[in-house]
């Protein structure tokens, strides 16, 4: 509801000031609000599910009150994870990542290794799974508001204050409208495949959507540290810290994320089959995952834009780019899923997320940076971007065998490791010389005067 990205922005500022007790009174009062939102969520869920077992999803093999019990506990599950959200975002803003990380970790471990113990030696159902998923994200949570309290500076003297709200209202408004347009955009594939497709189509495109969002192992923390340092800078006003942060953080993430992507389109079919051991899922699945893993590239990259724009405080334009992408995901993925099936939605994903880079980076330096957006595309995104192309064509070429499977991970995996570093490496001494070029010029001008 833009509340875990208010937080994040207004501990950041406190942090620039170095008064971090500042933002208590604030985390205090979104805490309240947050944790009102989750029961409400949990109710709603509850209400729905048999609604939804029975009228929306379709299954051949499970019964609707199999179906049933299990939305309700994952509505369980959402409701004792969403104030998660809220603390990590203060422990962002106050550039704690260490912590944060830390508690993550600790708590997706026993969340998964817990999982397969209860499935294993408890009860091997649907139900027992949410019901310790459930279990763990309220755990998670508690883990959570420890820490940001620990570093905000405890709870002592403070109270709901409504004038907290009332002082940010204007950028967690926009910022709660920004958050349920992008909830719509991201989870609006599902919505129409999971109506359009039978249960096992669908199965088949969660399953490559769960490899594709992988690559938010690496976009999510870039984005949680580039964030508050971001407002921070914006805070202080140092443009030219901001610029450089802005350009060199794209680039450094396009010559990461796009041998990465180029690797796992190589390694798709490999991947599953090692994943699944059943190669002709991995062969139905594979292009799936191709397309939805080269969509999710591409709005990765848009992270620094995104951040540049909420560090402004701008809310207007992220706005208008999400409710620009919905009007046209929602005819695109109609039509491609009609077409092609679930194969026709991870076409429409790629498709709606090309359009983005462009337009996005347009929409974004008509307000901000306005001398960058030419600059950010041709060289920080299409310069890694064709690197990552010619150097993956010929790791394919080179070292790609049919049938060897692990093998393959191997060795392609490391040709994109060597891709990233030759990628950054070219760059960096271009840069260098550039700067030497400019350093030897400038001192000739100063001799000649």
């Amino acid at each position: 509801m833009g509340m875990a990205p208010t937080i994040n922005r207004q501990v950041a500022r406190c942090s620039a000031l170095g008064n971090l007790k500042e933002a208590g009174k604030l985390l205090h009062t979104l805490a309240v609000v947050y944790w009102c939102v989750a029961g409400a969520i949990a109710l709603f869920i509850l209400a729905l599910a048999p609604l939804i077992a029975s009228y929306w999803l379709k299954s051949k093999q499970l019964s609707p009150a199999t179906i049933s019990h299990a939305v309700m506990l994952m509505g369980l599950v959402v409701a004792f994870r969403w104030p998660i959200g809220l603390y990590q975002g203060a422990l962002m803003g106050a550039q704690r990542i260490t912590v944060s990380s830390a508690i993550n970790m600790v708590m997706v471990t026993i969340s998964n290794l817990g999982a397969i113990a209860v499935l294993a030696f408890v009860s091997p159902t649907i139900e027992a799974l949410f019901i310790w998923q459930a279990c763990v994200g309220l755990i998670h949570a508690g883990a959570m508001r420890l820490g940001a309290w620990r570093v905000i500076g405890g709870l002592r003297n403070i109270q709901f204050d409504i004038n907290e709200l009332k002082n940010i209202w204007r950028f967690s408004a926009g910022m709660s409208g920004l958050a349920v347009l992008s909830i719509i955009l991201m989870q609006l594939d599902k919505v129409i495949l999971s109506k359009m497709l039978d249960l096992e189509d669908f199965g088949r495109y969660m399953l490559a959507m769960t490899l594709a969002n992988g690559l938010l192992i690496l976009l999510t923390p870039i984005f949680n540290v580039i964030y508050p340092r971001l407002a921070s800078l914006v805070f202080l006003r140092d443009e030219e810290k901001i610029i450089r942060l802005y350009r060199t953080g794209i680039f450094f993430l396009a010559a990461i994320v796009f041998p990465t992507t180029v690797a796992i389109i190589i390694l798709a079919k490999d991947i599953l089959f090692l994943w699944t051991n059943n190669i002709g899922l991995a062969s139905t699945v594979a292009p799936i995952l191709i397309l939805l893993i080269i969509g999710t590239a591409l709005n990765g990259i848009m992270i620094f834009p995104y951040a540049l724009q909420l560090a402004y405080g701008h809310t207007k334009i992220p706005l208008t780019i999400v409710a620009s992408l919905i009007i046209v995901y929602i005819p695109l993925t109609i039509f491609f899923v009609m077409t092609y099936g679930a194969v026709g939605g991870a076409l429409a994903w790629a498709i709606l997320n090309l359009i983005y880079i462009i337009f996005g980076t347009w929409i974004t330096h008509q307000h901000l940076l306005k001398e960058e957006g030419f600059k950010l595309l041709i060289h920080d995104i299409t310069v890694p971007l064709g690197a990552s192309l010619v150097l993956g064509f010929i790791g394919w070429k080179l070292i790609y065998v049919e049938g060897a499977y692990l093998t393959n991970v191997y060795l392609i995996s490391a040709s994109s490791i060597f891709s990233m570093v030759s990628i950054i490496m070219i760059v960096q001494g271009a840069n260098v010389k550039n700067r030497w070029a400019k350093y030897l010029k400038d001192n000739v001008e100063l001799g000649d005067a």
